[in-house]
């Protein structure tokens, strides 16, 4: 895509600036998921950056949305890593992009209100509250020095708390600009006291070069991996469009018209299997975007152009990627505390914001099964092919929505 040298929105460097103060805002969350998931930084750097630019295109650079590596995706990614390898979590990732076409087919065919019928609250809540709390005991363990590092308990834990207290009161207390970052800010009071510690080696950070072609991952395709991470997409599914409904909501725009929700889909689908055919985490839009054009008021598309070419150069930059991984996996811990907490708690947002009555026992067999199948880690085995998590949450919950009566209000 070229990158114009006048538009409506100011000089061009005055752009370049207001698309590099997006991808600082959007870049703590950008880059987080591949730390948390062990996948390369560089990686979602690329995709966010290609991806974004791949929406443009579709959407015909309307809509002033940048794509990051999307939270929805941890939980699924570490247990698929885990499970099925690398390459084969990666080919299970493109295809989720099927899942975004889908949506875009019905909604282009049916409308809105298509998505709603099969995906309400009820369904959406549980799934949501699942990915949030399905590896909470990772997170825990990562705090507490018993996963994926050699220091010990003591300081993992102070490391853990004063990353996940900094993130808290940035979020509680700080004002205008710094309260979209808290995740960043966390990250790095947890950092540069790791380092005073001694628990960063700068070694690989001096050895790393300036500049370095990322490690793509060549995708693998696992009918067993695919079918546990096809769900998974109904989360960031439903929340893309809540995010293009709040953008359109803040310049005064509806996208969902023009150019069309079912083209915003189609183009976050096109970027998500661009970011899963090279090896880096699913991308969705991004609140903390949002609320960076409600405070800048600046809504010209072209600088989430900026941003995009930005992130797609910084991704060449070798020695930004070491200092990324030198991240000591407490400090990350503390923060994912607090990530999957506030996931789980977005599920249950949106129970409440529709009103979910649970005295219904409709509702209540949907909400209860779903959380205990998904923390339980239920499975079913039917030949090769295994359902569990996520995955079988989606399912069932989407059966139990259709099939048990619906109880009219008296």
């Amino acid at each position: 895509m070229n990158i114009p040298t006048a538009s409506p929105g100011g000089p061009v460097w005055r752009q370049a600036i207001s698309g590099a103060q997006i991808l600082f805002v959007a870049f703590g969350a950008l880059v987080l998921v591949p730390l948390l998931t062990g996948l390369n930084p560089s990686m979602a750097l690329l995709g966010a950056g290609v991806g974004t630019l791949l929406f443009q295109l579709v959407t015909r650079r309307q809509v002033p949305i940048f794509l990051g590596s999307s939270f929805a995706f941890i939980a699924p990614i570490i247990y698929a890593t885990a499970t099925w390898g690398l390459p084969a979590t990666m080919g299970a990732l493109a295809c989720v992009s099927v899942m975004y076409f889908v949506f875009a087919g019905l909604v282009a065919r049916h409308g809105v209100a298509i998505v709603h019928k099969f995906m309400p609250p009820v369904v959406i809540g549980p799934i949501i509250m699942v990915i949030g709390l399905s590896l909470a005991g990772v997170a825990v363990n990562m705090a507490m020095g018993k996963a994926g590092t050699t220091i010990a308990y003591g300081p993992s834990l102070l490391l853990a708390v004063v990353s996940l207290g900094t993130t808290i009161i940035v979020s509680i207390f700080a004002h205008r600009f710094l309260k979209l970052i808290p995740i960043l800010i966390g990250v790095g009071v947890g950092y540069v006291l790791a380092a005073f510690m001694g628990y960063v080696d700068f070694s690989k950070i001096a050895a790393a070069p300036w500049f370095a072609v990322p490690d793509f991952v060549a995708p693998s395709f696992n009918l067993s991996a695919i079918l546990f991470m096809l769900p998974v997409a109904l989360a960031p599914a439903i929340e893309h469009v809540g995010n293009v409904i709040a953008v359109g909501g803040i310049t005064g725009t509806d996208y969902t018209v023009k150019p069309g929700l079912h083209r915003t889909l189609a183009g976050d689908g096109l970027g998500v299997l661009f970011a899963g055919m090279v090896g880096g985490p699913p991308i969705t839009t991004y609140a903390e975007v949002t609320g960076a054009l409600t405070l800048t008021r600046n809504f010209n598309p072209v600088i989430m152009t900026w941003a995009a070419v930005l992130a797609v150069a910084m991704a060449f930059v070798g020695k930004f990627n070491a200092i990324l991984q030198s991240i000591p996996t407490p400090v990350m811990g503390g923060i994912m505390i607090l990530l999957f907490g506030s996931i789980a708690a977005i599920g249950l947002k949106t129970l409440v914001s529709d009103r979910t009555d649970l005295e219904q026992p409709r509702n209540l067999v949907i909400v209860s099964t779903v959380l205990v199948l998904g923390v339980g880690a239920f499975s079913v085995e039917i030949g090769s092919v295994v359902l569990q998590g996520v995955s079988l949450c989606g399912v069932v919950a989407i059966l139990l929505n259709l099939f048990l009566p619906k109880v009219s209000k008296p």
